[in-house]
């Protein structure tokens, strides 16, 4: 019970302002000493409705602790006129691009062909075995090999016959049997 008595007691002796930013929000600062350790709390008192999105960037890192220091007011004038050359850009920026497209828009020839740009899908699917249109691939592939040399079938061969990779039906299997190849 104490404890809350000296905490509304406190809020009225010891706080101080320590700054207002240009939305009227007045920012407040009390120094406490809970179990012989000096604490700082800070809050903000709204001008009119509650609206946490009015405070500043700067005042919020003050509030949260990751500043020591209160803003001052030459710094947020300083900072506001800095964001106002940063929006004065970015539309200035925007404007050169729109421009821009309208330039290339006038001079560049739309070439109708008919047909939707893109992969053609058909000779990307055909290179798969087993495809839809598989019969054709397999037709492709028996000429390639026509084309072939022997030595080439025969070392295909011996690439796919050689495996790194243990083989068995899984029933005769035996723990710590299979040795990689050397």
């Amino acid at each position: 019970m104490s404890k809350w008595l000296g905490r509304i007691a406190g809020l009225f002796r010891s706080r101080s302002m320590v700054g207002k930013d240009k939305a009227g929000n007045r920012f407040f600062t009390r120094k406490d000493e809970v179990d012989g350790v000096l604490k700082e709390k800070r809050w903000v008192v709204f001008k009119g409705e509650e609206d946490p999105t009015s405070v500043p960037v700067e005042w919020i890192c003050w509030l949260n602790g990751q500043r020591k220091k209160a803003p001052t007011t030459e710094e947020m004038i300083e900072l506001e006129a800095k964001r106002e050359r940063v929006r004065q850009n970015v539309a200035l920026l925007k404007k050169e691009e729109e421009e821009r497209k309208a330039r290339e828009g006038t001079t560049r020839k739309v070439v109708n062909t008919g047909r939707a740009g893109g992969p053609d899908l058909r000779s990307f699917i055909r290179q798969f075995p087993g495809s839809l249109e598989g019969d054709e691939h397999k037709e492709e592939t028996n000429e390639m090999d026509e084309v072939r040399l022997p030595k080439e079938k025969e070392a295909e061969k011996e690439k796919l016959s050689e495996s790194t990779e243990p083989t068995g039906s899984g029933q005769t299997f035996k723990p710590g049997t299979w040795q990689p190849p050397t």
